[in-house]
């Protein structure tokens, strides 16, 4: 057996979960979790994990001098995608005015997930 440890990020609980896997990679048993959130949570972990990737690009045009703005992905991406996530986001530019949810790539590295402004900059 294979012993994965986690600290759930579900809730604000943070329960340490203990995941035993068989060595074929399925799941034998869950343990730690104090709610379904944690198992729901665990069983993607060790089987498909996922990330929300957040990053910057330049500006141009900004009117108050402002040379970048952050970003993240609309929703999580395969954790095996995020190199390729920030490998497209570079050398990218945009032009102001940028506002919150702007989507500033479509489809980023095939993964089907937007890449949107977190910031207003005018």
């Amino acid at each position: 057996m294979i012993t994965k440890n986690l600290t759930c990020i579900g809730c604000p609980l943070g329960c340490q979960i203990e995941v035993l896997m068989q060595e074929n990679g399925e799941i034998a048993l869950i343990t730690g979790n104090t709610c379904q959130r944690g198992e729901k949570y665990a069983r993607k972990e060790v089987t498909a994990p996922t990330r929300i990737v957040t990053s910057s690009v330049h500006v141009y045009g900004s009117r108050k001098g402002e040379r970048t703005v952050p970003l993240k992905t609309a929703s999580d991406i395969p954790k095996e995608k995020i190199m390729d996530v920030i490998r497209d986001l570079r050398g990218v530019s945009v032009p102001c005015p940028v506002h919150i949810g702007d989507v500033i790539m479509r489809d980023i590295a095939g993964t089907g997930v937007d890449v949107v402004a977190t910031k207003e900059v005018e």
